[in-house]
């Protein structure tokens, strides 16, 4: 079959054309009819994408109107002209600001004080005028306050060129690096700088190198190489700035190397060898290292041992080790220890005393909410900067004095439009999933929503890499719940809310615990006498499966994907947004970007074992001939993560197999990556694109 090819045609889904490519591995055939998609420069490949687009403008016409309100509404609570609050480094404070109308930040600072004039760094709004998509992915300032470094991604493959301005002239250095890792780190003689390098075609930062401002790069020294393609290579300086260091990570390994920052060209010193199953972290405070590690501890512990002698043999706990409470990060001053830890899945801030060894934990009231260190650039004060979001309280910036224990709000983010925080009730509460695990679920909704089962209800998870979902605000979610929407966060596992051991139970032959988490929950919300609830004693039906959507990008994709394939019944519509889908062929292929770094995640699919458990979950190859519910997958071209042809396989499978005639939608974005379109005003068509998706197929219209 043709083709879609517009005109009278119009209304018929595209047809991808067949073309068969087999796989045969440890006896089992596998046919991919759509593997050809994998050609990004292909013209049927681009054929086949944008007739995809069409036809999404296409179903989606009668929803354009509702969409243009949500973009409008969505962009009339952003305040425009806006600034962070600014924080001191090196006697200078540094600040973003937004100009009215524009969609990147410009970087500031001032000298001193805070009412002296204003110096534009970067002005991020000229810079990513004209471009399809633009990024900035750091900048450094050298230590004697001189000369910039920054680094900046114009196609979204997150292949950063990296860049030099001096300050005091305002003009730019001749010299571009291209296809660095992002990040960059000045040593203290204000020249040099080392900066990671990324194989264009894995995407991995395998290379460090030590270049000198002003000088061609072709001169550059390579200081490391990494030749174990399942690490990652960064580099970082400490927060004492007496440090530079060369981060390598794995899964479930990693390893230190640091010079001291005077002495650049000096060999870097490994503090520890990497080991199986071990992961840490250093940071550096006088005469010690401070160490975040789980040598003989899951949940993880901080140890210290003397800068002179980093050998285990001379670690010692830094403060008293909880066994059940997981340690996230620390920041150190030069009289206080400050610990993000998590409790019943939510973060803590605990404060230590150097002085007197008292402690103390900050009190927070709301049900659910997340609090995290903030932007402490400096030791030497008794402040802590702190970050507190809930799902009902905007994104605000506290100064905490760990002294006197008093907490003074800088910023709560502004949300224009009426705004009113206790408009909103927020719930947690624990759903038992079928093998009598407890899974965390954050709610919110507007006060006077029924919870009789009539209210639609949107469901979001995660549950990979054992990345922590955190309930937090959105000012685009409103514009749901200001409709009558329930949203609800599920902490499934594979993340690593409930500790590590949440993650481990969701990963390599544990993944299905993952799918099964969030349709345990899914049943909860729509039929709670078919299921167990945890410290409460009612049972409250939130919507039902004609009103439930569900929705996950990237590796939640793959549980979207997962999910629809086991139990499709219980969805009125899923959005699926850059699905990791079809698992067993790219985890196969180690030229894919990043594949060969995520085999701790999922297994190696060389390997029997892993391939069958695999296979029987990769949403690409179970999908069958079954009904549907509504799905609008998205993705993007340029996407460095999950590769654009794995949704694209995908959806033409879907419509060659499925026995229902509900709406399923692709949506391409031609000139974005997997973070979609940049930009503070561009991204928010993604999100009206997806509620109007939903809205749509309740027969709602703005």
């Amino acid at each position: 079959m043709a083709l879609f090819s517009g005109g009278a045609l119009a209304q018929l889904a595209p047809v991808a054309p067949i073309k068969p490519k087999v796989f045969i591995n440890f006896g089992v055939t596998r046919t991919d009819n759509y593997y050809w998609l994998n050609q990004p420069t292909n013209a049927e490949v681009l054929k086949y994408l944008n007739a995809e687009n069409a036809y999404f403008d296409k179903q989606m016409a009668g929803a354009q109107a509702t969409k243009k309100k949500l973009v409008a509404e969505i962009k009339g609570r952003i305040k425009q002209e806006d600034a962070s609050v600014p924080y001191r480094d090196n006697g200078y404070y540094y600040y973003t600001r937004f100009e009215f109308g524009s969609e990147y930040p410009i970087y500031c600072r001032k000298k001193g004080s805070t009412i002296e004039s204003e110096e534009v760094l970067l002005n991020g709004d000229e810079m990513g005028t004209g471009r399809p998509y633009f990024q900035i992915g750091d900048w450094a300032v050298s230590d004697n306050n001189q000369f910039l470094a920054f680094t900046a991604d114009t196609v979204s493959r997150r292949l950063y060129t990296l860049r030099f301005k001096n300050l005091l002239t305002g003009q730019l250095f001749p010299e571009r690096i291209a296809n660095t890792g992002g990040e960059v780190v000045w040593a203290a003689d204000n020249k040099t700088v080392f900066y990671t390098k990324k194989d264009v075609a894995t995407l991995l930062p395998y290379q460090v190198y030590r270049h000198t401002v002003g000088t061609d790069p072709k001169t550059d020294a390579v200081v490391y190489e990494e030749h174990d393609n399942t690490f990652n290579v960064r580099v970082s300086r400490s927060k004492s700035r007496k440090f530079v260091a060369i981060e390598l990570a794995s899964s479930l390994s990693s390893e230190y190397r640091y010079v001291d920052a005077v002495t650049p060209k000096a060999k870097f010193n490994t503090f520890l060898r990497r080991e199986k199953d071990h992961l840490y972290h250093v940071e550096h405070l006088g005469d010690k290292f401070y160490v975040r590690t789980n040598w003989e501890a899951p949940n993880y512990r901080l140890m210290v041992t003397p800068i002179t002698n980093t050998a285990k043999t001379a670690w010692r706990d830094a403060i008293t080790r909880h066994p059940e409470i997981f340690l996230d990060n620390f920041t150190l001053f030069r009289e206080y220890l400050v610990l993000n830890e998590r409790k019943g899945g939510l973060r803590q801030l605990h404060v230590v005393s150097f002085k007197d060894k008292q402690e103390h934990y900050l009190p927070f009231e709301e049900p659910a909410y997340t609090a995290t260190i903030g932007t402490n650039v400096e030791q030497d004060t008794p402040l802590l900067r702190y970050n507190y979001t809930s799902l009902t309280t905007p994104a605000s910036i506290f100064e905490y004095d760990m002294g006197t224990r008093t907490s003074t709000l800088l910023k709560e983010q502004p949300v224009l439009g009426g705004f009113n925080k206790r408009d909103y009730v927020t719930e947690r509460i624990f759903v038992k999933s079928r093998d009598n695990v407890f899974i965390p679920m954050s709610l919110v909704y507007k006060k006077g929503t029924k919870l009789d089962g009539t209210a639609p209800l949107l469901q979001y998870a995660y549950g990979s890499y054992g990345s922590s979902q955190d309930p937090t605000f959105s000012a685009a979610r409103l514009s749901l719940l200001n409709q009558g929407f329930i949203y609800a966060l599920c902490n499934i596992r594979g993340g690593q809310e409930m500790g590590r051991q949440w993650f481990e139970n969701g990963r390599m032959l544990n993944k299905k615990n993952s799918f099964n988490d969030f349709i345990d929950c899914s049943l909860y919300l729509t039929k709670p006498q078919e299921a167990t609830l945890a410290g409460n004693k009612t049972k409250q039906q939130y919507t039902a499966t004609d009103k439930l959507f569900a929705m996950g990008g990237s590796a939640g994709g793959l549980l979207m994907g997962a999910v629809l394939n086991m139990r499709p019944d219980l969805y009125k519509g899923v959005i699926a947004a850059v699905p990791f889908v079809d698992v067993v062929t790219t985890m196969s292929d180690p030229t894919i970007p990043l594949t060969t770094s995520e085999y701790d995640q999922w297994g190696n699919p060389a390997d029997e074992d892993y391939f069958n458990y695999m296979l029987s979950y990769s949403p690409y190859d179970n999908v069958k001939a079954q009904a549907y519910p509504n799905i609008l997958v998205t993705t993007g071209l340029y996407d460095s993560q999950v590769q654009y042809y794995e949704p694209a396989k995908w959806v033409a499978k879907l419509r060659a197999l499925k026995t229902d005639k509900n709406q399923l939608l692709l949506h391409t974005d031609m000139s974005a990556g997997h973070g979609g379109a940049s930009g503070r005003f561009k991204s928010i068509d993604d999100t009206a694109r997806q509620y109007a998706f939903m809205l749509m197929l309740l027969g709602k219209n703005l």
